[in-house]
C-alpha cells in the first residue's frame, strides 16, 4: 500500500486543491486456495475486544500509510460526504451482484457512513472497475502510468487495488478500486470488503494486529466485528478528517460505548 501526490486540481471557483493518491493493494496469499470458506471463518470470528484492542488496531489503520513519498499521513482521512459506488468494466452480472451485496452490508453495519450503488457514473465518486486478472497491469498503466504501475507491480504485485484522492482538509474526494473477476468467490469477496473499506480511509495496513482484514496475513471474505469497530469509529460525527492522532485519542473514550452499543445491536452480541 503507498500513498503518494499526484497533481494539483482547480476548485469551480478557480482556488487550487491539493490532491493526494493513497493506494491500497491486496495480496493474493497462497492459503486463500486451503481456506475452506467464509462461512466456517464467521464461526470462529472473535467478536470480544478490550478497548485497547480496538483504538491500538483504528490508530493503526486509520493514520499512517505504509509507503509515501510525499504528504503528511498523520491526520484522519474520510469522506464528509455521501459515498455513492458505480461499477465498471466486463459485463458480469454475478460479480456486480456481489458488489451490490458488499456495499449494502458496509451500509448496514457503519451506522454513520451514507454509501449506496448508483447507475449512474456522473453520480459516483467511488468507481469499481472490474477487470480480468490478464489485464490488471494494463489497467493500472492506464490509471497510474507507466512509472508509476512498474513500481506497484515490483514492491506489491497486487491482486487487487484500491486508492484515494483527499482536498488539503483530508476530506477524500474520489476513490477507484481495482478487481479481478476471475478467482473463485472467496477471493473476489476478501479482495472486494478489504478495497472497498480502504477506499473509505483506513489506507494504513499492519502486520501486528491479527484481527483486521487491513493485514496481508490475514484474509477474512467478509465484514468482520473488529473492522466493524474501525469503520464505526472513523466514521463517527465526532471524528472529522484532518485530525490529529492526540485530537481522536481525547474522543474515544466518549465515542467507544456509543460504537460497541451499536456493533452489539446490529451484528446480534449480549451487550
Amino acid at each position: 500500500m503507498e500513498a503518494f501526490p499526484i497533481n494539483r486540481l482547480l476548485r469551480p471557483g478557480g482556488t487550487a486543491l491539493l490532491s493526494c493518491l493513497a493506494l491500497s493493494a491486496a495480496l493474493l496469499l497462497p492459503a486463500v486456495a486451503e481456506t475452506p470458506g467464509i462461512s466456517a471463518r464467521q464461526r470462529s470470528e472473535k467478536k470480544v475486544f478490550t478497548d485497547s484492542q480496538i483504538i491500538d488496531g483504528f490508530m493503526k489503520t486509520a493514520f499512517g500509510a505504509e509507503y509515501h513519498l510525499a504528504g503528511r499521513i498523520d491526520r484522519i482521512r474520510k469522506y464528509q460526504m455521501p459515498v455513492r459506488v458505480f461499477v465498471d468494466g466486463p459485463a458480469r452480472p454475478d460479480r456486480r451482484k456481489q458488489i451490490g451485496k458488499v456495499v449494502g452490508d458496509i451500509a448496514m453495519r457503519v451506522q454513520h457512513l451514507d454509501i449506496a450503488t448508483t447507475d449512474k457514473r456522473d453520480d459516483a465518486n467511488t468507481i469499481v472497475t472490474l477487470v480480468r486478472d490478464r489485464d490488471l497491469r494494463k489497467t493500472i498503466t492506464s490509471f497510474y502510468g507507466a512509472e508509476k504501475a512498474r513500481e506497484i507491480h515490483d514492491s506489491l504485485d497486487p491482486q487487487c487495488l484500491s486508492g484515494f484522492r483527499k482536498n488539503e482538509n483530508y476530506e477524500i474526494q474520489r476513490s477507484d478500486v481495482i478487481l479481478t473477476v476471475d478467482n473463485g468467490n472467496f477471493v473476489f469477496l476478501d479482495c472486494a470488503y478489504e478495497e472497498l473499506l480502504q477506499s473509505l480511509g483506513p489506507i494504513n495496513d499492519t502486520d501486528s494486529v491479527p484481527w483486521t482484514m487491513f493485514n496481508d496475513d490475514v484474509s477474512m471474505g467478509f465484514f468482520d466485528v473488529y473492522d466493524q469497530y474501525i469503520m464505526n469509529i472513523l466514521y463517527d460525527p465526532r471524528i472529522k478528517a484532518g485530525m490529529t492522532i492526540d485530537e481522536v485519542r481525547a474522543l474515544l473514550p466518549a465515542i467507544l460505548p456509543d460504537v460497541r452499543a451499536w456493533i452489539a445491536k446490529v451484528n446480534h452480541l449480549p451487550r
